[in-house]
């Protein structure tokens, strides 16, 4: 199993993905293959969670020459992935590649640079928009954002998410990097959320911004600095 137990999240240290997020990091690595590298670490997260959260059951299959005993993974069917605006775009397009048949919801969420942050370390975020599927019990909801820096915009996505809808079986928040003091907001404000992450970095500057992070996913993926 490559996905480890860190007090208030897990970590996923496949191999693949860490070597993925190094390439990231790099201030040297373009856009074109900073979008190609956020899509291929979604289909790495996107199969871990396959694998570490998501049950097998058996079936009968007919081979060409006998019938045998497989395994299928369940609730493959049962999967919304939720899209926070903008910089999880390529990162959800990787999540597709393992989800292929999941329903998926848009939140465009932001927070307010300009008002600077609350007393509590936290930012006001203001939501433009707001598209989701309806959520059943059964089902896996993941949350994807590659950045989860205060938690503020996190937790204002999971009021929108929770509101009016039944807990499902599994209600995952999933970023590529995260700081210590985002996933304390994120796991007191809302403990029901599995909280995933690539890394677990050392800590947030004056100005909210991950460090050493990766930068501005967003500007970076899509160009606009």
């Amino acid at each position: 199993m490559t996905i480890e137990d860190r007090d208030d999240a897990h970590l996923i240290t496949h191999a693949l993905a860490k070597h993925t997020l190094s390439q990231l990091r790099d201030v040297e690595t373009e856009q074109v293959s900073f979008r190609k590298g956020l899509v291929k670490l979604g289909r790495i997260c996107g199969y871990e969670i396959i694998d570490g959260r998501m049950e097998t059951e058996y079936v009968e299959i007919d081979t060409p020459l006998e019938p045998t005993m497989g395994e299928r993974v369940r609730g493959l069917d049962d999967v919304v992935i939720i899209n926070v605006l903008r910089a999880a775009t390529p990162f959800v397009e990787g999540l597709l590649k393992a989800f292929p048949r999941a329903r998926q919801g848009v939140i465009s969420a932001s927070r307010d640079e300009e008002a600077g942050r609350e007393e509590d370390g936290s930012f006001p975020i203001t939501v433009d928009y707001v598209k989701l599927p309806e959520i059943h019990e059964e089902d896996t909801v993941i949350i994807a954002d590659p950045m989860l820096a205060t938690g503020s915009t996190m937790c204002t996505v999971l009021e929108h998410v929770i509101e009016n809808s039944p807990e499902p079986e599994h209600l995952i928040v999933l970023s590529a990097v995260s700081a210590p003091e985002g996933l304390l907001r994120v796991d007191e404000t809302h403990p029901e959320a599995d909280l995933l992450t690539v890394s677990i970095d050392d800590r947030l500057d004056d100005d909210g911004f991950i460090v050493p992070g990766l930068g501005d996913a967003g500007d970076r993926a899509f160009r606009t600095t």
